[in-house]
């Protein structure tokens, strides 16, 4: 999750009515659920966004991208900016920014309207989510009651991960694919005006200045390179189209690790990634998350294009691989005492792998059971069971007071891997495909995308052997683990994501979605 400054909980806010807390707990956890759920919602409603919109193939994976990349870019500027403006503004600004951005997606009349507005989504998001957690600590009491809120929250971001494919397919079926944008509006509209009235104002003891300059460097990088990615479909490697935006990316993300390495107060110390296990499972959930993301993209055209799927249909299709991820969380912290972490992160990298191998024999009149959901299950669990122990090993490599700052970065990997690698990966299925739309093109497009994913992730494998270093007892005051995988791979439109999103492209320990708190163990982190 986002990494926040130390919570000052006023002596007011501890000692408010039980009924004014649970309603500062209900507002955080919907919050969150928003958060979480327009990560995956929108999957299942993509051909017929597609359709009626007339997106090609490249624009359609914006609609996913337009969102990760703005909020993993501006998620460790949203807890800063929570931090220094106060906990309860912020949170209404994401939250308001966040509504009114669904309502325009969901009345967009050209695709361009569409990504504009998911990318403002994504960017309310950012500022959204990592306000939720801090809320909702500085609102309850140390203790089990703390502990309590804490997993309602979480298993909230869970469940809004777990749901997202069921209830974009159930709108977009009953009424159209504009809903899954417009179903926000009302609960937003109903948290506004409960969140004006009974969230107190908080803020941290120590102010961090807002590196808004990183932020925007970082996010506008990330996304040049993928944009660059992405036209070499049409335009090929050496065409000005593709290079221009490549290299400029390129040097906007030089830049970002310029004015990280010589600011007072950078978005991201780079001196964490000094640390073995923080760098190594950075990059572990990088590679994670760009193959786990872009599968449920896949996925989800796979399911109504070739296999003729309704969006209903599949909704509920994914849904097994949805609670796959969740379970796998749930479970790696018991195979992570009796295994350790690293070798848990070798074993979930092994069968999210042969997931993807398996997926990748997929035909153009595949059964439900040998096409989507066995595999599907073998690539969320294998998720799920290595997510949660890189998140523990990060935090642990960490010195104390910067560990809710690598939870963050963990998310933020996650997210951003996510983006780039559906960037990628889309590029690779339409080269193979070569401009073809028939269920066989497709089909074969497909699969040569899971080929790659999965190659990549046996070369992850490899690396983590080398690189990973085992597992070290936490240190006290260190925050449970926040990076668990989320459907959506991990940021999973599924998914989980992590509270920071979302990212668990989701998960956060949470099992789907971006969902473990970062921090959880403490009221705050830093």
């Amino acid at each position: 999750m986002t990494p926040m400054a130390d919570v000052t909980t006023p002596a007011h806010v501890q000692n408010r009515r039980p009924s004014r807390t649970w309603a500062v707990v209900l507002a955080a956890c919907v919050g969150q659920f928003l958060v979480v759920l327009d990560v995956s919602v929108v999957n299942v409603a993509l051909p017929s966004m597609r359709s009626d919109l007339g997106l090609s193939a490249a624009q359609l994976q914006w609609v996913l991208n337009a969102y990760a990349i703005a909020f993993a870019g501006f998620m460790l500027l949203g807890g800063r900016a929570a931090d220094l403006y106060g906990r309860k503004r912020m949170f209404l600004v994401g939250l308001g920014l966040f509504t009114a951005a669904s309502l325009a997606g969901g009345f967009a009349q050209e695709g361009w309207q569409l990504l504009a507005a998911r990318a403002a989504q994504g960017l309310g998001a950012a500022v959204l989510s990592p306000a939720t957690l801090t809320i909702l600590t500085a609102a309850v009491p140390e203790g089990h009651a703390r502990t309590r809120a804490i997993g309602t929250w979480m298993a909230v971001g869970a469940g809004g991960g777990a749901a997202g494919g069921m209830v974009g397919g159930v709108l977009t079926d009953v009424l159209n694919w504009r809903w899954v944008l417009l179903i926000n509006v009302p609960f937003g509209v109903l948290v506004l005006i409960g969140g004006a009235v009974w969230l107190v104002e908080s803020r941290a003891r120590e102010r961090h200045r807002v590196d808004l300059l990183g932020a925007v460097l970082v996010t506008a990088g990330l996304a040049a390179v993928a944009y660059g990615i992405v036209q070499t479909e049409q335009e090929g490697w050496g065409a000005p189209a593709t290079l221009v935006p490549l290299l400029g990316g390129l040097a906007l993300l030089a830049l970002f690790v310029l004015v990280e390495a010589r600011t007072a107060a950078p978005l991201m110390p780079l001196r964490v990634l000094g640390t073995r296990a923080v760098a190594a499972a950075n990059v572990a959930m990088i590679v994670m998350g760009s193959a786990t993301f872009s599968m449920w993209y896949f996925m989800t055209v796979y399911a109504q294009s070739v296999l003729g799927y309704t969006p209903m249909q599949a909704g509920f299709a994914l849904l097994p691989t949805s609670l796959a991820v969740v379970l796998g969380s749930t479970f790696a912290p018991r195979m992570m005492a009796r295994v350790g972490a690293k070798n848990l992160v070798l074993i979930g990298l092994a069968v999210t792998a042969a997931g993807f191998g398996w997926q990748s024999t997929m035909g153009a009149d595949g059964s439900y059971v040998t096409s989507i959901c066995g595999p599907g299950i073998l690539m969320m669990a294998g998720a799920g069971f290595a997510s949660t122990p890189l998140a523990s090993l990060a935090t642990s490599g960490a010195a104390p007071g910067d560990a809710g700052l690598v939870s963050g970065l963990v998310n933020t990997s996650r997210t951003m891997g996510g983006a780039l690698g559906l960037a990628v990966l889309s590029t690779v299925a339409a080269a193979r495909t070569g401009g073809g739309t028939g269920a066989e093109d497709l089909t074969a497009g497909f699969a040569l995308a899971f080929r790659t994913a999965g190659s990549v992730l046996l070369g992850g494998l490899l690396l983590m052997t080398l690189w990973l270093p085992r597992h070290r007892s936490p240190r006290s005051g260190t925050p449970s683990p926040s990076g668990t995988s989320s459907p959506s791979g991990t940021s999973s439109p599924s998914g989980t994501s992590s509270p920071s999103g979302t990212s668990s492209p989701s998960g956060t320990s949470s099992a789907s979605g971006m969902s473990s708190a970062s921090g959880m163990s403490r009221s705050s982190g830093d």
